[in-house]
């Protein structure tokens, strides 16, 4: 008789994430000098480096926060490969309630660290390649799914955390070098240097791979993750076919170059607190000449001209699924400001006065509506033939485009609320120091609700929220992260039917031919990156035909 194969608990912890990032080669660089992961001591007092703290806080309770049985609903799910328990991180989405499940895990997951939990890169750019490879293989005969199933196992099984690179530098932006194989410099986009060249597998071994070169920015958390996976950033013609690859590689594999920029909030020296922690660090991901095992490969134009054409249908997916998340992540980021504003309104006094809650309202209504946004996209979500779950496109989009409008108008609030106090306090040990500690006490407090001690922390996070570099990119990251507003309105408007939505007004005004109201209701299976593909195959071949 056959063994039952026994399921096991995959879910990782933060312990063994630590091991492997002070396991891995030297390959960042930070004020031009080339450093590994740690602090550089040996022996017990060997540790992370102080640079990387701040982002593998947030990772910590990632993986925390799975572990913690009051949240395995949301953080832990079934494997579809496996049937072994893993973290949902790595999980793809073969449900409705899988999608709306994420977006309650990205949210919870942003509270607890006060923004962005950064694994929601990996786990859109793995649900991204499942539904793109697995079509592909069907159009034009490839294997790529059967490598990414493979990959897929080893990444749950060890819980690990990937990133997305999908950016590229792109060079010129003049109109005539428009397509990448035009730019005067091909390195602008990462593209196939060599096809089939011999090397060293991840496992050691020999096999065969390729060589890619070039460079992806705004990577976000890039020198500590275990993997990063590249993706296209835009449609690829077959005159683009060395620039339509996709792949996957350990963060400190040979060839990988990785340009720091860390951000973290403000150390204390008194006054610690888990907003004190978090952190992250933006990478230039630089691939010079790395060789790539094919069982890592999951798209290259340059071996099959075909899946050229699933280049451009692979960025839209992750895009799409990117923004999903967003509905989740940006929803707790507005929910973390008006928590903030809610309490220094407070702490000075003002929280009854009219202004105030309407300014709170305005808040508390973006991030209700991001998060409907994202429910309702999972909602209307579409079964693929992979069996995997996509979101409602135009829905996704709509929630990311609010977030991303509205963030900046979160901040005015926030400042408005909060008042200059926290650009001029006195620093952190003056109110510790024994001259000047009583006289800061007295003078810091507002109401006489909230000891100095707690007015003194809260205007140290808002002197961080309001003042601080790392937070002004997270500002930034806040409009452009997953896609600028611009990139949701086009997505919005290719996707919208506005020639049946008019019907609507022709009926109302009284044209020809419009006698009778017609029942509009929007389609959700015209709104996938997938009914995309179809629309541009169309006009290609309609084009052809002439």
């Amino acid at each position: 008789m056959e063994e039952t194969k026994m399921a096991k608990n995959c879910v990782g912890t933060y312990e063994a994430y630590k091991a492997r990032l002070l396991a891995m080669k030297p390959n960042v660089y930070l004020h031009g000098q080339k450093l590994d992961r740690s602090n550089g001591k040996e022996g017990a007092e060997r540790d992370l480096a102080d640079w990387i703290v701040g982002g593998t806080y947030v990772m910590k309770q990632c993986y925390d926060t799975a572990n913690d049985p009051r949240y395995a609903d949301v953080c832990t799910v079934t494997s579809h490969l496996t049937g072994n328990t893993i973290n949902r991180s790595t999980h793809i989405h073969h449900s409705k309630e899988d999608l709306l499940k994420k977006q309650l895990m990205t949210r919870l997951i942003c509270h607890r660290v006060g923004g962005c939990m950064q694994r929601c890169m990996g786990s859109d750019a793995l649900n991204a390649l499942f539904s793109v490879t697995y079509d592909c293989d069907q159009a034009c005969g490839t294997e790529y799914h059967k490598r990414l199933n493979k990959y897929l196992e080893y990444c749950q099984n060890n819980d690990l955390i990937c990133n997305c690179a999908q950016t590229d530098v792109k060079g010129s932006r003049n109109p005539k070098y428009k397509r990448a194989h035009m730019q005067p410099d091909p390195d602008q986009f990462v593209h196939v240097v060599e096809t089939n060249v011999d090397g060293i597998g991840v496992d050691g071994k020999p096999t065969k791979g390729i060589i890619v070169r070039g460079a992806k920015i705004c990577n976000s958390c890039a020198p500590y993750v275990d993997e990063i996976i590249a993706l296209p950033t835009k449609f690829m013609s077959p005159d683009d076919r060395d620039y339509a690859v996709a792949f996957a590689l350990p963060a400190d594999w040979d060839g990988i170059k990785l340009m720091a920029l860390p951000g973290q909030h403000h150390k204390r020296k008194h006054i610690d607190a888990p907003w004190a922690h978090i952190g992250d660090v933006e990478s230039l991901t630089i691939f010079d000449d790395c060789f790539v095992p094919y069982d890592r490969v999951f798209m290259c134009g340059r071996d099959n001209e075909g899946v050229c054409r699933y280049a451009g249908y692979l960025a839209l997916m992750f895009a799409h699924y990117h923004r999903h998340s967003y509905t989740g992540c940006k929803t707790a980021v507005s929910e973390v400001i008006a928590s903030q504003a809610a309490l220094v309104a407070d702490v000075n006094d003002i929280a009854k006065e009219s202004h105030v809650r309407s300014k709170l309202c305005d808040i508390i209504q973006t991030a209700e509506l991001v998060f409907a946004a994202g429910q309702q996209s999972a909602y209307r979500a579409v079964e693929f033939p992979s069996g995997q779950w996509v979101p409602d496109e135009i829905l996704t989009n709509a929630g990311r485009r609010l977030a991303g409008h509205n963030i900046y108008h979160e901040y005015e609030i926030l400042a408005d609320l909060t008042g200059g106090v926290c650009a001029s306090l006195p620093t952190e040990e003056s109110f510790y120091a024994p001259e000047t500690a009583e006289l800061c006490n007295k003078y810091i407090i507002r109401n006489p609700a909230y000891t100095a001690e707690e007015t003194h922390r809260v205007m140290r996070m808002m002197e961080d929220k309001l003042c601080d570099a790392f937070e002004g990119a997270q500002a930034v990251a806040g409009v452009h992260g997953g896609g600028s507003p611009l990139m949701e309105e086009i997505t919005l408007m290719s996707r919208y039917d506005l020639e049946e939505l008019k019907k609507i007004a022709k009926y109302l005004a009284g044209l020809p031919g419009y006698e009778k109201c017609p029942r509009y209701e929007r389609s959700a299976h015209t709104a996938t990156p997938r009914a995309m593909l179809a629309k541009f195959d169309a006009a290609k071949a309609a084009k052809e035909s002439k």
